[in-house]
């Protein structure tokens, strides 16, 4: 069984953010990077169902040449080769771009299981994922909690629904599937797999230009915070009606 695995470098969770000169993405050039956390699980997903069906996992990576991180990281861990689509531009573009990016390097390889996180820790549109699926042409299916490939036919899947529900799919081969955070245990890196990854094939894509894009960010800022103090006046029953209203039209609160 072949399967990529689409993974993506975000800033560390704990490093401080600051709002760049343009105020349309965060100051990253001296910032920390790390995996993706919901990438991280769907590679650890990917590297259970070689070591079950046998294959192999390759790792797709779309951004400028510091990802080589998370491509080093992933290759560590196990994943066989790498593919890195680079362009600077792709360390902020939206989904659309992404994805048409690792498409168009994606295509000629024979993959029977595209895997990706759920969504990213920094945009965070959960939209990555099912546009690649439509650029390839694969059936797809989202918040995935469990895969059994054991089929003749397919692959069954365990899709997380709202209210505690869960449905189980089956669907035909190949496929994508976006993984949810927390349905394996993750594995870490040993030093064997550290060396060993200095010589595996990373092969680089470098786009001629990129799809337009179909959204941009106007302004990222920090929540301002303000206080307001409004008294009610009126006799007992008019401004407890009053305080109601209020606490549910405007205040949410009830």
């Amino acid at each position: 069984m072949n399967i990529a695995v689409c993974v993506k470098q975000v800033v560390t969770r704990d490093w401080p953010l600051r709002v760049n000169e343009s105020a349309e993405w965060v100051r990253d050039y001296d910032a920390s990077f790390e995996m993706n956390e919901p990438d991280a699980y769907a590679l650890e997903e990917a590297l259970r169902l070689k070591e079950q069906h046998g294959g192999e996992v390759v790792v797709c990576v779309a951004g400028p040449p510091r990802v080589t991180q998370v491509i080093r990281e992933a290759l560590a861990r196990g994943a066989d080769r790498a593919i890195h689509v680079k362009h600077e531009q792709l360390a902020f573009a939206d989904a659309n771009v992404v994805a048409s990016s690792l498409a168009i390097a994606m295509l000629p390889e024979q993959f029977d299981l595209v895997l990706t996180g759920l969504q990213s820790d920094d945009q965070g549109f959960g939209q990555t994922g099912v546009i690649l699926a439509e650029r390839l042409g694969l059936p797809h299916a989202t918040i995935v909690m469990e895969v059994d490939a054991g089929g003749v036919n397919g692959i069954r899947v365990k899709r997380e629904l709202e209210g505690g529900w869960f449905q189980w799919v089956s669907m035909p081969t190949p496929a994508l599937l976006t993984i949810q955070s927390g349905i394996n245990q993750l594995r870490y890196a040993t030093l064997k797999g550290i060396m060993a990854a200095k010589r595996k094939e990373v092969r680089s894509v470098e786009p001629e230009e990129l799809q337009p894009a179909g959204q941009h960010i106007v302004r990222l800022y920090v929540p301002e915070k303000e206080k307001a103090t409004r008294f009610i006046e009126g006799s007992p029953e008019a401004a407890s009606r009053a305080l109601v209203r209020l606490l549910c039209e405007e205040a949410r609160v009830l």
